[in-house]
């Protein structure tokens, strides 16, 4: 027998705004997981006037792709700003895949500062708040690892941060982020696809699915994949990408 879904509600952001925040942010992501593509972090903004979530939103995950894709307008009209950031492939890389989701919510943050300004409050997926900046402590100083500092985007005020395992279950906020994480990231995912159809993001969307561990040990990894990662067929040179769409 199948679980029918839970639908949520305002309920928790109802509690910060009556304790004084003026918007609150539900923040979620997509692709920390995955071997190629972007890691994507979605933001929705709600204020004290927001009414009742949209039908039938909850949880991207247990959503299919179309209830997702016809959900991301109405998400738009119910709320007070949506974005989405992202970091690539590169930046993963670069910085390490925390600091690089990290990066991508700030990224979606100030978006949502151009439209409504600083959000202070944010209500995040989870028990681990990736968002905040660590303060360093004396093993940090000693060896920072190989990862070097992100640079934080201009404009970008950092908020306090609630966390709360599976929020994106219960609070229509993170439900809605989490929906148009998804369908933004799935969308480049499909656009990339096109200059690599050898691994079938299609289907997979950058995931280890065994098609696409299979064509990795075949073919090697390309340019989008997060080559820092230990990937089947790391071994070969990455294959460049191509200019142009």
């Amino acid at each position: 027998m199948s679980v029918p879904p839970v639908f949520p509600d305002l309920t928790e952001e109802r509690v910060l705004l009556q304790g004084g925040a003026r918007f609150v942010a539900g923040v979620d992501e997509v692709g920390r997981g995955a071997l190629a593509g972007p890691v994507s972090v979605g933001v929705c903004v709600v204020d004290a006037s927001t009414g009742p979530p949209p039908v039938g939103l909850t949880d991207s995950k247990v959503l299919t792709a179309r209830a997702r894709t016809d959900l991301v307008p109405l998400v738009h009209g119910w709320a007070v700003a949506v974005a989405v950031g992202s970091a690539s492939s590169e930046e993963i890389d670069a910085f390490g895949i925390v600091r690089a989701l990290r990066l991508a919510g700030q990224r979606a943050l100030v978006r949502v500062a151009h439209e409504v300004g600083p959000v202070g409050t944010v209500l995040l997926d989870g028990s681990h708040d990736w968002l905040t900046e660590p303060q360093p402590d004396l093993l940090d100083l000693l060896d920072a690892g190989p990862a070097a500092p992100a640079p934080v985007p201009e404009g970008y005020s950092a908020p306090a941060v609630r966390t709360r395992v599976k929020a994106d279950l219960s609070c229509a906020s993170v439900a809605a982020a989490s929906v148009v994480a998804k369908c933004t990231r799935d969308a480049e995912m499909t656009d990339l696809a096109r200059r690599h159809p050898e691994y079938g993001w299609v289907g997979n969307k950058g995931y280890g699915s065994p098609q696409h561990v299979a064509a990795l040990r075949q073919h090697g990894p390309s340019r989008l994949h997060r080559l820092s990662w230990n990937l089947p067929g790391s071994d070969r040179a990455a294959v460049s990408v191509p200019d142009g769409p």
